[in-house]
């Protein structure tokens, strides 16, 4: 299974567009806040795609939740923006959210920095900013799990 992971679009809309048109592959697409309301628009353009959508810290007044958490294939997926977590200081704060869920894989964004560790069976990942160009894409495999970047600008 693949997951495109997308945050910090600040109104580029253009580039979530363009990010989820060049993986025609991803069977669901977490957006991870700051442009939530983005959002609306781009669903309308891929029906096709399950969102699963995050607020971030610029999302005002928007209704969305601030972390979602759920099984997708054989994983448990925690995400957040990262802001509640206060990941611009240290990422000690989303490794436990992630870990008293029981998750093996925590998606935030917020810093607008790439960003993968795996570490105690968990995979920490920032895809960094769509905004910027770079995005993130999981694949769920039999024999694992795998994270990467991209970015827009490298593809062309």
């Amino acid at each position: 299974m693949r997951i495109l992971v997308l945050s910090d679009s600040h109104r580029h809309i253009a580039n979530l567009v363009e990010a989820i048109s060049n993986e025609p592959t991803a069977e669901i697409i977490y957006f991870l806040g700051d442009g939530t309301y983005e959002m609306d628009e781009v669903r309308e353009i891929f029906k096709e795609k399950m969102f699963i959508v995050v607020r971030g810290n610029c999302d005002f007044m928007d209704t969305v939740p601030l972390c979602d958490i759920r099984n997708v294939d054989t994983c448990k997926i925690y995400a957040s923006h990262g802001a509640t977590e206060n990941v611009k200081l240290s990422y000690i704060g989303i490794k436990r959210a992630a870990k008293e869920q029981m998750c093996n894989i925590a998606l935030f964004g917020h810093t607008h920095e790439k960003y993968y560790s795996y570490e105690d069976g968990l995979h920490l990942f920032n895809p960094g900013s769509i905004k910027e160009g770079s995005y993130g894409v999981i694949d769920i495999m039999e024999n694992g799990v795998m994270c990467f970047h991209k970015n827009l600008f490298d593809i062309k």
